[in-house]
């Protein structure tokens, strides 16, 4: 249990991130969603006469019959879309090194979307996974699920390290009966080596229902493997530990081009079923890339 001067602390962490959250909201990204996200269809709203301006199309020629004045009809969209974050919470997002972690950096990303998507009247959700389910919080509207989102997204404490892309896939397709929007937020590091078919079928099952997209959470760091002498690396997600002589030009090389293969092969799966996927690296600005990644999507 969280004592006083904790629970303060949390509360003021989430509050700036809330209040960081409005303020790049300012920069345009609520359009570019409502503008993106189209809602289920259209309603009936109401009569109003004719103005000059108005779509021939929409004018109702029985009411304008019957009335002898030329009237139109007035639709509104039926937005109330639902939007699920699913937030990588294994040990690997823990990792940062411009003085965050990636997974702050990722629930400040979670923050703006949440509030575009509940600015514009939508149901938002959180879904937080490992290599297990460790928190679903179901999609609601309204100031305090905006709170609960971002205070879960930093604070929750996962039970598992390991990452199991494909088992939450899998677990995520069984619990949406509906369809929704699905936002993963994750670096798409996986514990064990992931076989490609399952992954591109996997994603292929969840997409067939749902709009996917993907954003990857990188770190400075992770580009290259620095020239720093002989080390001992350990996973962060195994507690396995390797040493490593990386003042060899081949050991560098080869650990730069297993990390380029592997997202490749994941950015090709992707591609392949039309889930939009974009790279946002910890500590950067990135509120111009969400606005053309959701353009370019558009």
């Amino acid at each position: 249990m969280l004592d006083e001067a904790k629970v303060r602390a949390v509360l003021q962490k989430v509050r700036a991130i809330e209040v960081r959250t409005r303020k790049v909201m300012n920069e345009g990204i609520s359009g570019s969603w409502r503008s993106h996200f189209k809602g289920r269809g259209m309603n009936f709203e109401e009569l109003r006469d004719y103005t000059p301006g108005d779509e021939i199309r929409t004018i109702d020629w029985n009411s304008t019959a019957k009335l002898n004045r030329p009237v139109v009809k007035v639709f509104r969209e039926d937005r109330e879309l639902v939007f699920i974050l699913v937030l990588d919470v294994s040990a690997s997002d823990e990792c940062g090194s411009v003085g965050q972690s990636k997974r702050e950096f990722a629930s400040e990303i979670a923050s703006v979307l949440a509030l575009s998507a509940l600015k514009n009247n939508d149901k938002v959700g959180l879904f937080l996974f490992s290599d297990q389910i460790e928190k679903f919080i179901q999609p609601q509207k309204g100031q305090a699920q905006l709170l609960a989102v971002v205070r879960e997204a930093l604070f929750f404490k996962p039970q598992h390290t390991q990452t199991d892309l494909v088992g939450c896939l899998k677990s995520l397709q069984q619990m949406l009966k509906k369809k929704a929007i699905i936002c993963f937020l994750s670096d798409f590091l996986p514990t064990r080596t992931v076989d490609a078919n399952e992954l591109m079928k996997t994603l292929g099952n969840l997409y067939h229902r749902h709009d996917v997209m993907c954003i990857r959470i990188a770190d400075p760091r992770e580009r290259e493997l620095p020239n720093v002498g002989f080390v001992a690396l350990t996973d962060a997600e195994t507690g396995e530990t390797a040493y490593v002589d990386t003042r060899a030009a081949s050991v560098r090389k080869a650990y730069t081009d297993e990390r380029n293969r592997y997202w490749e092969n994941f950015q090709n799966a992707c591609k392949h079923h039309g889930i939009g996927v974009l790279t946002l690296t910890n500590g950067q600005p990135y509120m111009q890339q969400l606005r053309t990644f959701f353009v370019q999507r558009r």
